[in-house]
């Protein structure tokens, strides 16, 4: 008998459980989120006596989210139609997930796309869709970053994070803002294994962020009827320009 995950996710797309219930999705696609449940065991026969179980994957370290300080060392400015939303980048301990935001900054792909999930009370996602003249379609991505969820930071309150399919090292574009602390669903190991890297912040001292952020999450939602996605805004959350500011 073949050996598959359970609830097997679609292209670009996978699933997460959440506390009391919800399931949300959160994906490089759109749909938000995380983990499926994989089989323990699989195939034929059990493992001998004295077998060595190998180490878990790094995932960019050996922290445990929460053991280190945000450090920002770069801040990029998102304008969006509901404010300005300038978030502040660690490189130092999440470096490759810094880096390809800042390729993706720099190339201008975030100009004229939209944040396309909105979850009250969990997250808001955005950098994968594009609306041209009325049609909502995926824009091509064009680099994937391993993932660093073990680099000691944590998805707390108005954390930005990258967004991922069931492949642990899949991140691309997409990335999200924790509307809440989400430690105890989204931090490594997750409900996967794996878990999400969290790679920078709104400074809890920027009113003008959080009011954007919380703007953003109050957008009424839902299904999408071309993409058939769910907690799409009804009105389009556009990010006009995304720009490094330092």
């Amino acid at each position: 008998m073949a050996c598959e995950p359970s609830n097997t996710p679609t292209q670009f797309q996978m699933k997460i459980r959440i506390p009391n219930s919800r399931r949300w999705l959160i994906s490089i696609s759109a749909t938000l989120f995380v983990g499926s449940a994989f089989l323990a065991g699989c195939g034929g026969g059990g493992s001998s006596a004295g077998s060595i179980t190998p180490p878990p994957p790094s995932y960019g370290g050996g922290l445990k989210p929460g053991d280190v300080a945000i450090t920002v060392a770069h801040h990029v400015s998102l304008t969006t139609n509901y404010g300005t939303i300038v978030v502040g980048l660690d490189a130092t301990h999440a470096p490759l997930s810094t880096a390809n935001f800042l390729a993706y900054v720099s190339a201008g792909f975030y100009n004229n796309s939209l944040f396309h999930r909105v979850v009250p009370g969990f997250v808001i996602q955005g950098g994968g869709y594009t609306d041209q003249s009325g049609t909502y379609s995926a824009k091509p991505t064009t680099s994937t970053v391993a993932l660093e969820s073990r680099n000691g930071l944590s998805n707390t309150q108005y954390t930005i994070a990258m967004a991922r399919a069931s492949d642990p090292n899949s991140a691309s574009s997409q990335f999200y803002f924790n509307l809440v602390n989400n430690a105890s669903s989204l931090d490594y190991p997750s409900s996967d294994g794996a878990g999400y890297a969290v790679f920078g912040t709104v400074a809890l001292t920027d009113a003008a962020s959080i009011a954007t952020v919380n703007a953003i999450a109050a957008v009424a939602n839902g299904t999408n009827s071309q993409t058939g996605l769910a907690n799409w805004p009804t009105r389009d959350v556009v990010i006009s320009s995304a720009v490094k500011i330092d």
